[in-house]
């Protein structure tokens, strides 16, 4: 049976295709196109099929997000497509799944690889998001350094003495930095490279979100998080649902103005840090 006839539909392109981005999905892919993008073959074809079985257009693609060919494969895979309209990359390891080398990699180098691909695809009006964290807002970095971050090709973020020195040091501070870099890669998109599509791009930095991954962080530093959830204005975790209300708001027409910027989304965890109410070295 043919569900949809309509031809020369928009594309969404999902990097990532975990609980926090699928649901960003559902929220704006009826009738249009949507390519995810994985590493595991095993999720791809779950998520697909759940997709197919509630009536959307999707096709999937193996993709490897430390790979910048992979990347740059994935993106141009979605401009075969059609018009492509969104981007949305949640790619990444937590602190507890790996180390700090891998994390960069992933989370802060792939990110850019991401980035930097689909800046030279998107459609014009089109939007992107990065899913970062609130660990972004953990760890300042000073200005100078983050100058330098802007002015580095994403190849070469490795090879800078603040990534070498700090963010190498162990998992957390590298997961922290990372996510910072994220907030500071759509930046620089925003006024460059996707300014020229004339396409937005924006971060959201969720606070302790309860997924199938996040799992393994309770699993090796459950008491950590329960105090930070205790210790936020929400006193409870959020869900993935409430990061797609706020995702789907940034991808759309009624974001139009809104650019190179990161919404925290947190529960009032790092209100309660910055107020004192609440300390991460307890």
């Amino acid at each position: 049976m043919i569900f949809d006839r309509n031809e020369q539909k928009e594309v969404i392109a999902l990097l990532g295709a975990g609980s926090m981005g699928t649901a960003i999905v559902r929220r704006i892919a009826a009738g249009r196109k949507i390519l995810l993008g994985d590493i595991s073959e095993k999720n791809l074809e779950q998520v697909a099929r759940d997709f197919r079985y509630s009536g959307y257009d999707v096709e999937t693609m193996t993709v490897n997000a430390l790979d910048k060919e992979s990347v740059e494969a994935f993106a141009q895979k979605a401009a075969s497509l059609g018009a492509v309209k969104y981007f949305i990359d949640t790619a990444g390891a937590s602190p507890n799944q790996a180390e700090p080398e891998h994390i960069l990699a992933l989370d802060m180098v792939g990110t850019g690889y991401a980035v930097d691909a689909f800046g030279e695809v998107m459609a014009k009006g089109g939007a992107g998001l990065i899913i970062s964290s609130q660990t972004g807002y953990m760890f300042p970095i000073p200005d100078e350094t983050e100058r330098v971050i802007l002015s580095t090709p994403t190849e070469k973020l490795m090879d800078l003495p603040f990534i070498k020195e700090t963010a190498m040091q162990n998992s957390g501070f590298a997961y922290m930095i990372a996510k910072r870099v994220n907030h500071l890669q759509a930046q620089k998109a925003a006024a460059t490279s996707w300014k020229a599509r004339r396409a937005r791009i924006n971060t959201i930095s969720p606070g302790v979100i309860v997924t199938p991954l996040a799992y393994d962080e309770f699993a090796a530093a459950g008491e950590g998080y329960q105090e930070m959830v205790d210790k936020s204005a929400a006193e409870r975790c959020g869900t993935s649902d409430e990061i797609a209300e706020a995702g789907a708001f940034l991808l759309g027409e009624h974001a139009g103005f809104i650019t190179g910027t990161d919404l925290l989304i947190d529960g009032g965890v790092i209100a309660a840090i910055r107020t004192g109410e609440y300390s991460l070295h307890g």
